[in-house]
């Protein structure tokens, strides 16, 4: 359903994967859609995508995308988007942290130094990317006295999944909304995380078709990445935003309570039975 307002949108890490598909949900929307990511050109990456790529089917559902190659590491980059967007656009409504350093061992079995050192940079391409995204994002918004920023989040914020720098990286994102809430407060911006389920992405594809046999009824209860964009959609048009504003929320919940359905009209199930559900910060302040 088309806006007679666009809306200005900026979806980071969005080649492929929950990025892609959570900026193709707000393209459908008629929105104003900045894609960032690295991958210029197939090749790029092991797995299939790029910025131009999720551009280009943003336009065909009646969105306007914009690709901006940024490496979420380079700060510098960083600020360069967000001047563009103010340049280009004169505002900004919702800002999705999405970008991360997956490494190939990360759901690889056995301890953490057993594993890569290099999953360490969950930490810079992840939870301080963010960071610094939202340092800028909440410039423009803070001025506009409106916004929305999320942190693309998952249950590995409160049980072990995937060892401590994954666990890290959620844990301190899901804070980091909440923190940055108190903040934002008065100027009537709003920050939250949002835990996704199991996505449809790239990378579970080639998972099951890898054995399909062990992974083809998982691939097939998965949510699609579509479906947090629709939730982020919901969630930025409810007129009492601000009082959940530095919460994090479990997406296929939210879908409920906004009767929101994936793309093929399926409700996708919380897995709070199973890993629990976000954590609940103290509200003491301390300046």
């Amino acid at each position: 359903m088309n806006q007679s307002t666009p809306r200005v949108v900026v979806v980071t890490g969005a080649s492929r994967g929950a990025g892609k598909g959570i900026a193709l949900a707000f393209g459908g929307m008629g929105d104003i859609v900045y894609v960032t990511g690295r991958s210029k050109v197939e090749g790029d990456a092991p797995l299939p995508g790029t910025v131009y790529a999720t551009v280009e089917e943003i336009n065909k559902r009646g969105g306007t995308g914009i690709a901006v190659i940024c490496d979420h590491g380079d700060d510098q980059q960083v600020e360069a988007l967000f001047a563009q967007i103010e340049k280009e656009q004169g505002r900004l409504d919702v800002l999705v942290n999405n970008a991360i350093s997956l490494h190939d061992e990360l759901v690889m079995p056995g301890p953490f130094w057993e594993k890569s050192i290099g999953l360490v940079n969950l930490l810079d391409v992840g939870l301080r990317s963010s960071y610094i995204a939202a340092y800028h994002a909440a410039k423009i918004m803070a001025k506009q006295k409106s916004g929305l920023i999320v942190n693309t989040s998952s249950p590995g914020a409160a049980c072990y999944m995937h060892g401590p720098a994954y666990g890290a990286q959620k844990a301190g994102g899901d804070k980091m909304v909440w923190d940055m809430a108190h903040d934002l407060r008065p100027f009537n911006v709003a920050t939250v995380a949002i835990w996704m389920g199991v996505l449809k992405t790239e990378r579970l594809q080639m998972v099951m078709e890898a054995d399909p046999e062990k992974y083809g009824a998982f691939f097939e209860s998965a949510e699609t990445p579509e479906f947090t964009g629709r939730v982020i959609d919901a969630l930025q048009r409810d007129t009492n935003i601000m009082e959940k504003s530095g919460q994090a929320f479990i997406g296929a919940e939210l879908g409920v309570n906004y009767q929101v359905t994936d793309i093929d009209d399926s409700q996708p199930h919380s897995h709070r039975d199973m890993l629990g559900g976000p954590i609940q910060f103290n509200p003491a302040v301390v300046e």
